[in-house]
């Protein structure tokens, strides 16, 4: 009879809690990577893609150049990204009341997060929501970071909803019908302002 030796290694029964601890936090940061980015590719699969690209300073000085000093009334920025317009033109105009709308979720809760750090969190709104469905009847001011190919869409929309009185402010792309009022040129930085009043 083969005596057992007690001092012997014995045979590991499966993986440590650390190694299963490590891969479902590995696996946790892979699915969140995976939602959050998410947001930011899902617009190259619609019609028309609206990737997020961030205003240079340049542009937000542009944009706030064709405002009045005495701003009031609302501005609305469509497609709005990271509210970095919507922020500015409060901090500027404290009588303005300015709303963002942006489709990724990630963006807005961002947007928000930057207006409560800039103290304007009162003035601002920001709407997860498709700007095509988007109510724009109540303001003064739009600003627009579009692509080409939804210019001739949103000129539509923006002649069949917007007051007669409201101002226009587009960048990077004009509208393709309406005859521009102001125009600040500077490559991508080009900003084009269009009284509906006068069109």
């Amino acid at each position: 009879m083969e005596l057992l030796n007690e001092d012997a290694p014995k045979p590991r029964s499966g993986m440590s809690t650390g190694g299963k601890i490590l891969i479902a936090a590995t696996g946790g940061v892979a699915v969140g990577l995976s939602i959050v980015c998410a947001s930011f590719v899902a617009p190259a699969f619609r019609r028309i893609c609206l990737p997020y690209v961030p205003a240079t300073t340049e542009q937000i000085q542009n944009v706030l150049s064709f405002l009045p000093r005495n701003a009031g009334g609302k501005l609305l920025d469509i497609g709005s990204g990271d509210g970095r317009i919507v922020v500015a033109a409060a901090q500027h105009h404290k009588a303005l009341k300015t709303d963002g709308v942006e489709l990724n979720p990630w963006l807005v809760y961002y947007s928000r997060l930057a207006a409560l750090r800039h103290g304007v969190s009162k003035q601002t709104r920001f709407f997860r929501r498709d700007l095509w469905k988007f109510d724009i009847k109540d303001y003064n001011f739009v600003v627009i970071f579009g692509v080409e190919q939804m210019m001739q869409d949103l000129e539509h929309k923006l002649i069949a909803e917007c007051p007669h009185n409201t101002k226009i402010i587009a960048c990077r792309f004009p509208l393709p019908s309406l005859e521009h009022a102001k125009i600040i040129e500077d490559g991508v930085n080009t900003v084009w302002f269009y009284d509906l009043n006068k069109s």
